[in-house]
Parts: C-alpha cells; structure tokens; sequence
C-alpha cells in the first residue's frame, strides 16, 4: 500500500491513511469480543483502537463534566451508546447518577465512539476522561431493505409428483365369543378402599427480588438517618381551618387564571403564610454551625418544596419568597414540578434552602411527623383536608373543612415557645387569609 501511494499526490494519500485506518478500528470493534481472551493490544477499556491507532486519528476526549460544588464524583448507571457505534451531535453517550440528580453526558459534536473509560456502576471522578471520540468518521448510511425476489416465494410447481395413495389399514380382528370371554376372566378380586392422601396446605408464590440501591437514594438514607442522630426533634401539631381559603380560592380562581395565566393552589398561601411566620420568629429560620458552635441567622427566606419524582424525593427551593406574590410561588411550583416529572432539575435548582414544607395530603396522609432537612432548623408538613365536626363562635357544632398541621423543630435551637407560636401563626393565617393582606 506504502509503495503504490509514492506516486500519488499529498492529498490523496492522507485521504487513503485515513480510510485503512477507518477500516483497521471497524474490524477491530467486530473482533473485540474475540481478540480480548488473549491479545494484548486489546486494553481492558471498552476500546475499539490501540494506542498506536489513537495516535493517528483525529480523537476528541470528553472529560467528566462539574457537577456541582459539592460533588466530586458519580456512578455511571447507563452507557446507551457502545464503542464503535456512531452518535450525532447532543446524543447521551454515558449518564452518571449523583447523591442529588442524574446528569446525561452527552456528545459535543457528529462521530464514531472509540473508548468508555468505565463500565455500568464504575464511580468516577470530575475531571478524569469519560469517552472519546473519532470526529473524522463518516455517518453509517441507512440500509434499505432488500427486496423480495419472486423466484423466493414459494409457488406451486408444474409437473409435481403427486402424492402416493395412502396404504388400507389391516382388516379388524373379529371380536371374540361369549364363551372366550367367560374361559378366560380372572376371579374378582376383594375391593380394597385406597388411602385418601393429605389436602396440601394451599402455598402462594414466594419469590424475592434484588435492586440495587441508586446513589440518590443512598444518600437520601444516609441524611435522614443522619438527621436523626444530630438533631433533638420535636413534632407539635395544630389544626387548621380550610373553608376561608377554598372560599377565596372559589371566588377569585378565574380572575387569577385570566391574569397570570395559572391556577390558584394551596401551596402558594401556605408559603406565603410561612414566610411571614419565618420573620416574625427569625429562630425558626436559622441553624446551628456545629463546627464554630455558632448560631446563624439569615435575612431571607428560601423555602424547600417537597415534590415526588421518578427517581426518588426532590426537594427544589424557592429562593426569596418574601418578595414573591401569590402568582410568582405558583409560577415557580409549576416550572419544578415539570423540571421533576422529565428529569431535568439541576443541582442549582435543589441546594441551599432555610425551611421545608412537605404536602403530604396530596397522597391522602392524615398526620405524620416529617423529618428535617439539616442544616435546616424545621419543617412544616401538611396533609389531606377532611369534614371534621367543630364548634363555632357560636358555640354551635358545625361541620369545617379541617387539616392537621405538623411542625417538626430541633429543639436544641428552637424551644417550645417559639416553635408552637410559629406553627399557630401559620394556621391564622390560613384560617384568615386576610391577615397576610395586612400583614397581622
């Protein structure tokens, strides 16, 4: 091959280099699986080229992308392409899980996938080499398929033998006398009852399955068990009267609706309602450094919002809520809960965040006690609103659309005082949605 392109030009022998090169990776990609038991210029990384072909190809090496400021590494849980595939611009190549979201890596530009540096649950570090990629190689063209030749298809053929008669079955033997019969019946012999067998008890199916435990949920256990053992938690409960709000949301939805283009929900009074609560008793809304053995108090509020995804409990954050109106919370609940249900919420949208509210009662919970999210100080859960007979200012027992109000606090900042005052605040104002007008 050297010695024909001597008399070639420049550009035509680069052009040839590169299609023997081309066709040494795709030959080797088909005989990897066979080479790997015993060659040695088969590395132990999902490969299709030596180190001596890397050389000459035009590779692009992707390295693993930041993830964050507190993340340092992730596990690979699917690799959707394999090497020697071919992958167009912004394909998911490898998809890393992470303690708090899942992120797709993905292509930066057209290629021929060369090398994986990992396999499935392989942990690997921000900054290392992911994969790599030959640029230079051409898109595979679509096969048609073949089309279906007539002298295929199966079509009766002329001058067929035809098949033989079939053989006549032997004559039947002529059955035998009375007198053979009687000759030759054997003594009936004395009936003897079978044992009747055991009725076995009925055994439904028993079977177990194994999953392995993802990296987000891990480190969800290992917080909440680690919430746990660190904080002195405390659960107060107060109820809460619903009908003033559902009245006012009744009366004011389709006004709402045709001028912020967004339904009016619970969740945006009840955050309203903690944010005010959160300023008028700033302990709730501070934490414990444990390292300075400082208490720390901060001047805004981020509320954490509990919402159910694929993968496990996310928790995006509502950053600056006392300068959000009705219309901003709900705006800002819908575009997580989106974010959520296609798996795209960032590590940006989940950190940080001064105290939680957990909806509960949208699955139907009564009452429950929710856990703490540190460094938060308490968390607020709510539940589902029930008919419950209670007695008016009139002394009269009425029927109220009624919710159980639960307030979870770590008791080495907040005492009891501060913690039920900030939990009767918060029903108020539910019950009267007037006072968040007024600021009362």
């Amino acid at each position: 091959l050297v010695a024909l392109t001597l008399y070639k030009k420049p550009s035509t022998m680069i052009a040839r280099g590169r299609f023997v090169l081309k066709s040494v990776a795709r030959l080797s990609a088909r005989q990897e699986p066979l080479l790997s038991h015993g060659s040695p210029l088969i590395s132990q990384a999902r490969s299709i080229a030596t180190p001596s072909f890397q050389l000459c190809m035009p590779i692009t090496t992707i390295d693993v992308p930041t993830m964050g400021d507190s993340i340092t590494e992730g596990t690979i849980v699917d690799m959707p392409v394999a090497p020697g595939d071919y992958v167009q611009p912004d394909d998911v190549v490898v998809v890393l899980e992470t303690d708090k979201v899942s992120v797709d890596v993905r292509a930066p530009e057209g290629g021929a996938l060369v090398e994986i540096f990992g396999e499935i649950d392989d942990v690997v570090e921000v900054g290392s080499n992911l994969f790599r990629l030959d640029t230079d190689a051409d898109a595979p063209e679509l096969e048609e398929p073949a089309p279906i030749k007539e002298e295929d298809t199966l079509t009766p053929m002329s001058g067929a033998e035809t098949p033989a008669a079939p053989t006549p079955a032997p004559a039947a033997p002529s059955p035998p006398t009375a007198a053979d019969a009687a000759a030759t019946t054997p003594p009936p012999a004395p009936k003897v009852a079978p044992p009747q067998p055991e009725s076995p008890a009925f055994m439904g199916q028993r079977t177990e399955r194994r999953t392995k435990m993802s990296r987000m949920r891990q480190r969800i256990a290992t917080r909440l068990k680690d919430a746990q053992n660190t904080a002195a938690m405390l659960t107060t409960f107060q109820e809460c009267d619903m009908g003033a709000l559902m009245e006012m949301r009744k009366k004011h939805q389709d006004a709402f609706t045709a001028k912020h283009g967004i339904k009016i929900g619970f969740m945006s009074a009840f955050v309203q309602a903690a944010t005010a609560a959160l300023q008028e008793v700033p302990v709730v809304n501070a934490y414990i450094d444990d390292e300075t053995q400082e208490v720390v108090y901060r001047e805004f509020v981020d509320i954490s919002v509990a919402v159910a995804s694929p993968n496990g409990l996310v928790v995006p954050v509502l950053r600056n809520t006392e300068n959000m109106s009705f219309a901003d919370v709900e705006h800002n609940i819908a575009m997580y809960a989106q974010k959520a249900k296609e798996g795209t919420l960032g590590l940006d949208d989940m950190a940080g965040g001064t105290f939680t509210i957990s909806n509960g009662g949208v699955f139907g919970s009564l009452m429950g006690t929710p856990i703490i999210n540190p460094p938060q100080s308490a968390v607020l859960g709510m539940h589902a609103t029930k008919m419950r007979a209670t007695v008016d200012e009139r002394g009269e027992v009425v029927a109220r659309p009624m919710m159980y109000l639960a307030l979870t606090y770590d008791h080495r900042l907040i005492d009891g005082r501060e913690g039920v005052t900030f939990l009767r605040s918060i029903a108020e104002k539910i019950s009267d949605p007037t006072k968040m007008l007024l600021e009362v």
